[in-house]
């Protein structure tokens, strides 16, 4: 069961100035985006629903520093990412 990933021009936006100054991120980046759209639990993800204002969205990690907070539609198999960054850029 693969999931699709819908990028909004927000997320681009926001994706395009993370990899500009990050570029050393950048395969690992896009391996955490193939993984996800083909197993989104995989544990190296460590996909998990945040809380407080933010638990209409799920996290995924691109390594032990930098995260992806998303949109998750589990019956319509779709993954909005909504942020790149820190652990405190993305959970603020």
């Amino acid at each position: 069961m693969s999931f699709r990933i819908i990028y909004t021009s927000g997320y681009n936006r926001r994706a395009a100035r993370f990899l500009k100054k990050h570029p050393d991120l950048s395969s690992q980046y896009e391996k955490t985006l193939k993984l996800l759209e083909v197993d989104p639990f995989h544990p190296s993800l460590r996909l998990h629903r945040l809380k407080g204002t933010l638990s209409e969205l799920h996290s995924v990690s691109i390594n032990i520093s930098y995260r992806i907070t998303l949109e998750l539609t589990i019956q319509e198999q779709m993954i909005i990412p909504v942020d790149v960054g820190t652990h405190d850029e993305v959970y603020r």
